[in-house]
């Protein structure tokens, strides 16, 4: 801010503590001064949210202190840091052959997203709608799995291959129902457990296919529901 903008802001805080008037002319010449030395690098409002109208504002509410240069610079600063921890760098258009151009460009963006003069870039953000043939594809393919990558993938997951082709089959899915075997849950393959001597059961592995009575359960609970 300039003398102009820190007198504005000196006549605003007047206007809402008074207990911040100076009255003498050698007086004001200092505070005006002051706060221009500190607030030098602070904007008085920018396009994104900052205005020290309303930093001085909520101070003034928050604080029954005066408020001081050193408050509103404060406050400044947390705006700056708020900003960039919400935005994400967005890939320079100059060439990545160029060092010092796409620094440039980098540290550019930067500082208009820190000085309020850029709105953040949140590419964390899953952003967009799905790409307009993504219906298409999966209507050619019948799912978001490719029939030739799930037949490559079968081996490293057998539990869920005997899944998919018992219900290819038209078998019920055996483990849409939990386990009263095992205990397994709904989705979660069975257990081979075996108990000891001592009662307790030993082993846990996976099963690569249910137990028969998980497996009867499902075709119950599958009548059930066609019967309905």
């Amino acid at each position: 801010m300039d003398q102009r903008e820190v007198a504005a802001v000196l006549a605003y805080i007047g206007r809402l503590d008074p207990r911040t008037i100076r009255t003498g002319t050698a007086e004001v010449r200092d505070q005006v001064a002051q706060w221009q030395e500190l607030l030098d690098d602070v904007p008085f409002a920018t396009d994104h949210g900052w205005d020290v109208r309303e930093a001085i504002r909520a101070h003034v509410l928050d604080s029954p202190y005066p408020i001081l240069p050193v408050d509103v610079a404060r406050k400044w600063r947390a705006y700056r840091r708020d900003r960039l921890d919400r935005h994400t760098d967005p890939t320079p258009a100059a060439d990545p052959d160029d060092p010092a151009a796409w620094r440039t460009e980098l540290l550019g963006t930067r500082h208009a997203v820190a000085t309020g003069m850029a709105a953040p870039s949140p590419h964390r953000q899953l952003t967009g709608s799905p790409h307009r043939d993504i219906d298409a594809r999966l209507a050619a393919v019948g799912s978001s799995i490719p029939p030739a990558v799930r037949a490559a993938l079968a081996p490293y997951r057998p539990a869920r291959a005997a899944r998919e082709a018992a219900v290819a089959t038209g078998q019920p899915d055996a483990l849409s129902v939990p386990c009263r075997w095992c205990h397994a849950d709904k989705g979660e393959p069975c257990r081979s457990r075996r108990l000891g001597l001592d009662g307790h059961a030993r082993g846990n592995a996976p099963r690569t296919r249910p137990h028969p009575t998980r497996v009867d359960l499902a075709a119950a609970e599958l009548a059930r529901q066609d019967a309905a």
